[in-house]
């Protein structure tokens, strides 16, 4: 078994620490040398069966972008109509996507009909492919993290629309709309902490004994 030295796992540690849900980019383009580094995470990733269900769609066109932030937008409007009193003011204070200004932007999708694999692990837990998918995301997110970009997930969006919008197979499942580049910012707490919305748990809080 490969051992790592204890410089390294600080290292590991202090990424995980500093990896960011970003939402305010620098105009700067993204390296596109760099940029391939850290999509090669997706290549180590784990997947159910070995089944590598993960479809990465690169959102470049202005039309495309145009109606991913439509989608947001009305997204977010229905959101922030679920909050009330000085959550809702909170929420609406919050900067939930970085889509009008990232230069690269992802739609991740879960191909839920592949198959590479042959069902193996998933027969009883399909979710399994979209687990998967979620794996590689966060190595992508690391290795991104470690080159110095900055990656939001934007997640308020209705998932069969921007699907039909982005004109992908109909048995590919949204999993994540990626937005990366150059932070713009690089603070020591994640925002949603420092703004109060939420506190995180300590390890030993969530262990069930």
């Amino acid at each position: 078994m490969r051992a790592f030295s204890r410089g390294f796992q600080d290292d590991l540690t202090d990424l995980m620490r500093w990896r960011r849900d970003v939402r305010r980019f620098r105009s700067d383009p993204v390296d596109e040398a760099l940029l391939a580094e850290a999509l090669g995470a997706f290549s180590l990733a784990p997947s159910v069966g070995l089944s590598e269900p993960w479809r990465l769609v690169r959102v470049d066109s202005a039309e495309k972008r145009a109606l991913a932030v439509e989608n947001f937008e009305a997204a977010n409007a229905a959101a922030l109509a679920g909050y009330s009193g000085g959550q809702a003011a909170r929420y609406a204070g919050l900067k939930l996507s970085g889509m009008r200004e990232a230069p690269v932007q992802l739609a991740v999708f879960s191909d839920e009909g592949t198959t590479k694999g042959a069902g193996l692990g998933r027969q009883t837990m399909p979710e399994m492919l979209r687990y998967s998918v979620v794996s590689a995301l966060m190595l992508f997110w690391l290795a991104a993290r470690a080159r110095g970009l900055g990656v939001g997930w934007v997640s308020i969006l209705e998932d069969a629309r921007l699907t039909r919008d982005l004109e992908v197979p109909e048995d590919w499942a949204l999993v994540a709309y990626l937005c990366v580049g150059l932070p713009e910012e690089d603070g020591e707490q994640p925002e949603l902490e420092r703004l109060g919305w939420e506190q995180r748990e300590t390890t030993l809080d969530l262990l069930i004994r």
